[in-house]
């Protein structure tokens, strides 16, 4: 067995790292992911290997839960999700009551530390403006 981390181990732990320069604390997982919390949305990013040199980034970030399943929560998503210029929201039914999540996955094989701060933190920021009126009733 080796301790040696794989490449997309190596990108997440630098995320991590570049994370932390912008204040945001982020703690490994159990499932091996990384967790926090930006703007009150709770977070969870995760390095993954697709196939050789390829390795993602696979972000989410729950920014509303247990929200009343009612036709202005769709347009609310539906226009942050318009606005969206990084990710996607999805509104994930149960009975009578909705979650909202922010989903993006990108390719980070490569990318130094600057650029990576930029995407990570333009990703982050729209799920903070996406967050903005999803917890109204």
């Amino acid at each position: 067995m080796t301790d040696q981390l794989t490449p997309a181990e190596e990108l997440q732990e630098r995320t991590r790292a570049v994370l932390l320069r912008y204040g945001v604390a982020a703690v490994a997982e159990e499932n091996g992911g990384l967790g926090f919390e930006y703007e009150g949305a709770l977070c969870s990013l995760r390095g993954v290997n697709l196939s050789p040199g390829l390795d993602v980034l696979a972000l989410m970030c729950i920014l509303a839960w247990d929200r009343p399943l009612k036709p202005q929560l769709h347009k609310r998503v539906a226009e942050r999700n318009a606005a969206l210029q990084f990710g996607t929201l999805t509104l994930v039914a149960r009975d009578k009551q909705a979650d909202i999540i922010l989903r993006y996955t990108f390719p980070a094989a490569g990318l130094e530390d600057e650029p990576l701060a930029t995407i990570i933190l333009l990703a982050l920021s729209g799920a903070g403006r996406a967050r903005q009126g999803l917890l109204l009733p």
